[in-house]
């Protein structure tokens, strides 16, 4: 029964009532908001950026595979500047591995209680014989075989040079690592130079034979072929040579 002194019906409970029957499962009044890619994204942003960018990136690495695209750039019959093209050989790596290899090589043997500038200057000259010795016997098998190219001494420097870097990684992992370190390492970058050398003294001697008509199976393209696979192989070798001391 109303209150006779109340001069209006108090309907608050009715409409909480009401409210509160109309009220989303959802929680807070509001109804319940449907998946949508946004929501996911916010769910877990760390992840999904992680799995974007790697996506990306392969999608970049396989694009680079895909153009195989290893040729020299030239203008006017002259190779464009290592500044211009990326394939183009320069000295500025090999020169700064081969010094900074037998910085390392000095470190390595300190290490070891090995260290006296007798022994690493015996190392640096070890290093740059050999280095003297590939590039004549490369330019005394291209001239046996016959092969009409554009490298250049400088260029076969350039090109036998990159391997320091592959030596100076071997011997730091195995600094900090161990043997098993070395291994893995200078195994890598032994593969990885392996590669580097036959697809691109492929494209200076081999294509040069396909220029001047040479049949494919001639036994002179074959020379070059071997030639090629020759120097590619004895990268590796050398790199082992000339590291596998200094590592304990």
């Amino acid at each position: 029964m109303a209150d006779p002194h109340q001069l209006f019906d108090d309907t608050s409970s009715a409409q909480s009532r009401g409210y509160g029957a109309q009220r989303a499962p959802g929680g807070l009044g509001y109804p319940a908001a449907s998946a949508t890619p946004q929501a996911a994204f916010l769910a877990d942003p760390v992840s999904n950026m992680a799995m974007a960018y790697g996506s990306s990136l392969a999608a970049q690495g396989k694009e680079l595979v895909d153009k195989n695209d290893w040729e020299v750039q030239y203008q006017q019959d002259t190779p464009v500047a290592p500044r211009f093209d990326v394939n183009a050989p320069d000295l500025y790596i090999p020169a700064m591995a081969f010094i900074t290899y037998v910085l390392v090589a000095g470190l390595a043997l300190g290490t070891q209680d090995r260290f006296s500038p007798d022994l690493l200057g015996l190392q640096a000259s070890s290093a740059l014989a050999w280095l003297t010795l590939e590039v004549v016997a490369i330019l005394l098998s291209l001239y046996l075989v016959t092969v009409n190219t554009d490298l250049t001494t400088i260029d076969l420097v350039a090109f036998l040079g990159y391997k320091y870097v592959g030596m100076i990684g071997g011997v730091l992992m195995g600094l900090l690592f161990g043997k098993i370190g070395y291994y893995l390492v200078l195994g890598w970058c032994c593969v990885a130079i392996f590669v580097f050398m036959i697809r691109t003294l492929r494209l200076k001697i081999l294509a040069e034979a396909a220029a001047e008509g040479v049949p494919v199976r001639g036994a002179r393209n074959q020379l070059r072929m071997y030639l090629t696979m020759a120097v590619a192989a004895a990268q590796p070798l050398l790199m082992y040579w000339l590291t596998f001391h200094l590592v304990r």
